[in-house]
């Protein structure tokens, strides 16, 4: 896709990978509408590219999900590009992890992105648009201290490639990005398993990518409208080991230090 004069909502847009997106799109012409709960947040991410319409939205609000993108559909007048950025991990193992801590997960990674996605849909089918949904490598295999969060990533994968092959002679185009470590908040924010938000940043993510170079290479992915892209260092290559030598990646995932 083009990017240049294009209508693009980025949710999760107030940090992290989001809020390096937003400059990286509005640098291609792009013409934005931010979301996440933090409005101060997104103000600030708009001031920083030079202005853009900025959108509050709490996708664990499940029940005003679509009203609010209905909302959002008639103000833009139409939307080309829709990139599901917003999300929240974990960091619990299962025997410790409260129902209500799966039931946020599954609300706010998993059903936010769909109740987005069936609103807008006819709007993105009419403009032979794009669908981007930020899912992670553990969508595509899971993880110690993540089963939730893994669970709510490998639906998405489900839903999205769905609705690809539903409407693929539409011209509408689902790609999906799949980060492994980038240096962001994630794990600060991430679910203990009652429910309390980690508070620390785990090694592994602190050495990960740059926000900014993963943003840099999901451009280039929206752009060649990519199916699937697995972005990350060795990790990212987990997803191969797993499908090429299954009992050994199981054999490697059950010794390997996780945090």
């Amino acid at each position: 896709m083009n990017l240049r004069g294009k209508t693009v909502w980025l949710t999760g847009a107030s940090s992290g990978i989001g809020a390096a997106l937003a400059p990286a799109l509005a640098a291609k012409g792009a013409d934005l509408i931010l979301s996440a709960r933090r409005e101060d947040e997104l103000r600030r991410v708009a001031d920083a590219v030079g202005g853009a319409r900025i959108e509050p939205i709490d996708l664990a609000d499940t029940a005003q999900l679509a009203p609010r993108a209905r909302q959002i559909l008639e103000r833009s007048g139409g939307i080309d590009l829709v990139i599901h950025n917003a999300g929240i991990s974990q960091r619990s193992f299962v025997r410790d992890t409260s129902i209500e801590v799966y039931e946020r997960l599954m609300r706010v990674n998993y059903l936010g992105p769909v109740a987005l996605t069936t609103t807008i849909l006819p709007s993105l089918v009419e403009r032979r648009g794009q669908i981007v949904v930020v899912s992670s490598v553990v969508g595509r295999f899971g993880s110690p201290l993540r089963s939730g969060y893994s669970g709510s990533k490998h639906a998405l994968h489900g839903f999205f490639d769905s609705l690809r092959a539903e409407h693929a002679r539409d011209g509408l185009k689902v790609t999906i990005i799949c980060p492994g470590f980038v240096s962001t908040d994630i794990s600060k924010n991430a679910l203990t398993g009652d429910g309390r938000p980690l508070g620390t940043l785990d090694s592994r993510t602190a050495r990960g990518l740059s926000a900014e170079v993963c943003a840099a290479k999901m451009i280039r992915a929206i752009e060649r409208e990519t199916e699937e892209a697995h972005i990350g260092g060795s990790e990212a290559h987990a997803v191969l080991l797993k499908r090429l030598f299954p009992r050994l990646f199981s054999w490697m995932l059950a010794r390997a230090k996780v945090t």
